[in-house]
């Protein structure tokens, strides 16, 4: 879900701001887009209530990463019996005008996918900003 209808509550908007300034740490030429999702109803049905989505586009492609854009999809377990709600994993994704070209989830085993991937310093950067993530909403619980 966009992450602009996500931010209810100081501490949730503080934490999404926080998101940002980790992945421009990273990348610092980045724009961050926290509505990458179409607001019409068949983009809706199929996006997660449970997941914080952001969009980065870059000012060009850059071969480094591979892309012009990446989307950064948080997905989140709620415990309504305890009423919190932790970070379970990331999926992040890379974009050019020809689609997806790769994609890395902290799911399973954190390995990139795709027809064009990153450089390898690119790739620990993103692995990095992934463990940051966990640890802004979790404490901690990155194994990547």
């Amino acid at each position: 879900m966009n992450a602009a209808e996500q931010a209810i509550g100081l501490d949730l908007a503080t934490k999404i701001a926080a998101v940002v300034t980790l992945f421009k740490a990273q990348f610092p030429d980045a724009r961050a887009d926290l509505k990458p999702w179409a607001n019409d109803l068949a983009t809706r049905e199929q996006t997660d209530p449970d997941s914080i989505d952001i969009g980065f586009h870059l000012p060009g492609w850059s071969r480094s990463i591979q892309s012009r854009s990446i989307l950064v999809q948080i997905r989140f377990y709620s415990d309504s019996v305890e009423k919190s709600r932790r970070a379970i994993g990331l999926e992040v994704s890379g974009f050019t005008h020809l689609g997806e070209q790769w994609r890395l989830s902290t799911i399973k085993d954190w390995q990139f996918v795709g027809s064009a991937e990153p450089t390898d310093e690119v790739k620990e950067k993103l692995k990095l900003f992934c463990r940051q993530i966990f640890e802004l909403f979790n404490g901690g619980d990155a194994k990547g």
